[in-house]
């Protein structure tokens, strides 16, 4: 029995995770797997009804009692700290140690790539964010606030233990998968001691596999490289921030963010997976979201908790849904969040 929790979270994220369950249970019979699959109602109206973002022990029974975590989008304007936000999925991204942040960028038709000329061999590769440290711990402050002598520092943590095992798991990743380069991609020319932590690391790891090839780009560069020429990508392992920003670059470079997938991944403990688009608070409700980056999020976790079959006929539904162009606007087609999900749930046992 693989048992799934699932937070629909605010906006679309309540659209879009209303499809990928539906896949789940669909995936469910059609496969005959043993899911559990039980739905909270952490997000925006909880927290503005009862002041509780996540409930006192939710971590503690997510982390003993799940296999896996399903995460909508968070964020809703009538909470403009977003507090409830950070507290959801910062709180189980520190809490459970999640510190591998995984996102495919993989390219499942050509039309979709704003690319001239690309194919989808050329858009078929990983980044692997650190995810728990960097400078989204939240170390900082401020002095004379708002004032004209105002003071703000914001500092970045980076451990060898945060920064070794990241560099292991894309390298691990590289070699299960037999792949043949990873390329580590900081900011060490200006940021001189956190990064060069990075530099240092990436060479010893590195060292540990001979068989793949280790490079390293600048992000500036990286950044360029990702739009010049995709295709010299298999793996990229970067921080936290960095990661942030590049990850979605590949979602564009892939077809939008209504179509990115990622994990949060431990594998000691329960990992917890989320589509990378936002909640987009404003198209919530209208029939109009692209589920098909919660769907694929879907096919991540499966995979991850070993329903290979499931996961790759979910992946092989999607990519025929945007053969026929049977998707929403974003990426052309014109149906719509709920008949985007049926269609899918619907072709998975002819996938």
């Amino acid at each position: 029995m693989k048992r799934i929790a699932v937070i629909p979270g605010d906006g679309i994220g309540i659209d879009v995770t209303r499809e990928a369950v539906k896949v789940m249970e669909a995936s469910q019979k059609q496969f005959d797997l043993q899911l559990r699959i039980q739905q909270f109602d952490w997000g925006a109206e909880r927290y503005l009804r009862d002041g509780v973002s996540m409930p006192a022990g939710g971590l503690d029974m997510l982390k003993n009692e799940f296999d896996a975590i399903f995460v909508g989008a968070l964020g809703d304007p009538r909470i403009p700290d977003m507090r409830h936000a950070a507290e959801i999925l910062l709180g189980m991204r520190f809490g459970l140690d999640l510190y591998a942040n995984v996102r495919p960028v993989r390219l499942i038709h050509k039309k979709l790539t704003p690319l001239k000329d690309r194919e989808e061999k050329d858009i078929q590769f990983v980044v692997f964010r650190e995810n728990t440290e960097g400078a989204y711990v939240g170390m900082g402050g401020f002095f004379k606030k708002g004032t004209p002598d105002e003071l703000a520092i914001q500092e970045e943590v980076h451990t060898r233990k945060g920064v070794e095992r990241i560099i292991v798991y894309a390298f691990e990743y590289a070699r299960q998968n037999s792949l043949k380069k990873v390329c580590m991609s900081d900011k060490s020319n200006v940021m001189r001691y956190g990064h060069d932590l990075w530099q240092r690391v990436f060479k010893e790891v590195g060292a540990r596999y001979p068989e793949i090839e280790s490079s390293h780009l600048y992000v500036d560069a990286l950044t360029m490289q990702m739009i010049k020429n995709p295709a010299q990508f298999q793996v990229i392992v970067t921080n936290n921030m960095f990661g942030d920003i590049v990850t979605d670059l590949g979602a564009a470079l892939q077809g939008g963010l209504g179509i990115a997938a990622s994990g949060n991944i431990n594998p000691e403990v329960t990992s917890m997976f989320e589509p990378v688009h936002g909640s987009a608070p404003k198209y919530a409700g209208k029939n109009v979201a692209n589920p098909l980056g919660a769907i694929l999020t879907t096919a991540m976790m499966f995979e991850h908790l070993g329903l290979s079959q499931a996961s790759r006929r979910i992946e092989e539904a999607v990519k025929r849904s945007i053969e026929e162009n049977f998707t929403t606007p974003d990426i052309g087609g014109k149906e719509g969040t709920r008949q985007v999900g049926d269609w899918v749930a619907g072709h998975l046992h002819a996938a």
